[in-house]
């Protein structure tokens, strides 16, 4: 009998460690920190814009979106915490407090997030009588604004109605609209609004004459003339007016000039002042240097 022998099969040569060179590759791949952000984020943050892109893609979702956001909005803008209930304003006076109120139009209460503070504050700051408007929500429901009104300090008589201007010559309201609570200076004749920091000085200037004073007219947009309640006229120079004008006041209050029959004092050459007497005072002093009167030859 044979003895058995065992049969083997193929031998195999041993395996080799060394990764492939796809393999070697990818794990050199994957040591790069931009590969693995790109697996990480990159990648899912793709897959998710692919898929909201073709979901959005469809009309009916979009317009399904937009309405659950919108009405998501609506609800957390029309919250009590967002609503402003109450508005008040400083620094303007009643009159003008109650102009501004119509220029807003505010139909409170209103969501603060339908409030255009900037937009407002233009608005508010376009009205002639305010300089400078600040608007501000605050806790509670409550919309502040701060006014800075332009103060009256004149008046200007133009071809129209007089009107208030302030100490820089801008346009503050009407008269009839403006109720005054002292009587103001007043100015007069084409250009006065665009000197009206000379007239003031003018008019400080001219206080001994007191009550007799009514107010400067602007001669050809370059000088002032002085004019009394009585009419009478004191021409200023263009330059220098004030010197001008002081002259007079003291030359006034050493031979009372102003108390005489005089209808203007011409000062518009500093160097020779001259004096306008009124026709009877003119009558009177020919008179008296025995001039005949009426033959025309005076």
């Amino acid at each position: 009998m044979r003895p058995l022998i065992a049969r083997r099969g193929p031998v195999l040569p041993p395996r080799d460690p060394a990764p492939s060179i796809w393999s070697y590759r990818f794990q050199r791949l994957w040591l790069t920190p931009i590969f693995r952000s790109f697996l990480r984020v990159g990648l899912p943050a793709f897959a998710v814009i692919m898929a909201v892109g073709w979901y959005m893609s469809d009309p009916a979702n979009w317009r399904a979106v937009t309405d659950q956001v919108s009405e998501v909005r609506r609800e957390i803008e029309n919250r009590p915490e967002f609503r402003v209930n109450l508005m008040n304003i400083d620094g303007a006076s009643p009159q003008l407090a109650e102009e501004l109120r119509g220029v807003l139009a505010l139909d409170l209460p209103v969501s603060s997030f339908d409030l255009d503070l900037d937009a407002m504050r233009t608005t508010l700051e376009e009205v002639p009588a305010v300089d400078r408007a600040e608007l501000r929500i605050q806790s509670g429901g409550y919309l502040a604004v701060t006014i800075e009104e332009r103060q009256p300090v004149i008046i200007w008589q133009t071809r129209v109605e007089p009107v208030l201007l302030d100490a820089e010559g801008n346009y503050v309201a009407s008269v009839a609209e403006r109720e005054l609570i002292a009587p103001l200076p007043m100015i007069a004749g084409e250009g006065a609004d665009l000197a009206v920091e000379e007239a003031l000085a003018l008019i400080e200037a001219a206080a001994p004459l007191g009550e007799r004073l009514h107010g400067l007219v602007r001669m050809g947009e370059r000088r002032w003339d002085v004019v009394l309640r009585d009419g009478r006229r004191i021409l200023l120079p263009a330059e220098d007016a004030q010197t001008a004008l002081d002259r007079v006041l003291a030359l006034d209050d050493a031979q009372d000039v102003l108390g005489r029959d005089v209808v203007r004092i011409d000062m518009r050459n500093p160097a020779r002042p001259s004096l306008q007497l009124s026709p009877h005072a003119l009558t009177e002093l020919r008179r008296m240097r025995g001039i005949e009167i009426g033959d025309g030859n005076g």
